[in-house]
């Protein structure tokens, strides 16, 4: 069953607290989208360690309910 764009955004904002969160459908089949996540929490982490806390905050929904999830992840400027 896809993911809601919308759970996807709520699991990431309550895993990692004050992040900006924009999800982009790629191909409107609710399996794939995009993510840009700006986040203080970001600041001083490699881009692995961003991918991994946003990971982290799916629980365990990706590569199973969300098959592929295109991520940017920075912290503010």
């Amino acid at each position: 069953m896809p993911m809601n764009p919308g759970d996807i955004e709520d699991m990431i904002k309550a895993g990692i607290p004050g992040a900006k969160v924009t999800i982009r459908d790629l191909a409107g089949d609710g399996d794939h989208y995009a993510a840009e996540v700006v986040a203080e929490a970001f600041r001083g982490k490699t881009r692995v360690q961003q991918h991994q806390m946003v990971y982290d905050a799916l629980k365990g929904h990706m590569g199973g309910t969300l098959h592929a999830l295109a991520l940017q992840t920075s912290a503010p400027d």
